[in-house]
């Protein structure tokens, strides 16, 4: 199979994006759908959570519980505040999502050894297995997405255009008085 690799080169000009979408009969400027970031994002979102959710269903896991389990393996002992603002979570749907993890067996709040109201995360025995097993799982899951795709080079070319998308935007200083 041969597979093509996505041109992630700087973007058009303004006014050759602009000249690209169709003006219609009442004089409105509205992309058509199949060219709206926002809409394609969406729908790939979408087709990459049902396969989620086939692949892991056996497990009964959530693509967010996935997530979470996913960043205490990585680094224990994590404050719930700050695995919760690395996925862009509420605290209270953090702490309720906890509560169904805990529920499972899979991990455990700590109270911290200073700050008693904090509690830092961790993977139970049984949520370490869980892990493992999940990882083949997962493989299996992002293999089949990476096809879709085309292969490794347009995953990393996704993963490079998507990365633009979510940097914090750069700051123009204000000029000093």
């Amino acid at each position: 199979m041969t597979h093509t690799t996505v041109d992630i080169s700087p973007p058009t000009t303004d006014k050759e994006y602009i000249e690209a979408f169709d003006t219609d009969t009442n004089g409105t400027c509205l992309p058509p759908l199949a060219t709206a970031i926002g809409y394609k994002l969406r729908r790939a979102q979408l087709a990459v959570f049902q396969d989620f959710q086939k692949s892991f269903a056996s497990v009964k896991l959530r693509p967010t519980e996935f997530a979470v389990l996913s960043l205490i393996a990585a680094n224990p002992g994590q404050k719930q505040t700050e695995v919760a603002e690395q996925l862009g979570i509420k605290r209270a749907n953090f702490v309720a999502l906890m509560d169904c993890l805990e529920n499972r067996g899979l991990a455990e709040r700590r109270k911290g050894d200073i700050d008693r109201r904090s509690h830092s995360l961790h993977l139970t025995e049984k949520g370490a297995d869980f892990i493992t097993e999940i990882s083949k799982l997962w493989a299996q899951h992002e293999k089949r997405i990476i096809d879709k795709l085309g292969g490794e080079d347009n995953r990393n070319a996704l993963i490079a255009l998507l990365d633009r998308l979510l940097a914090p935007k750069k700051r123009t200083p204000l000029p000093r008085r």
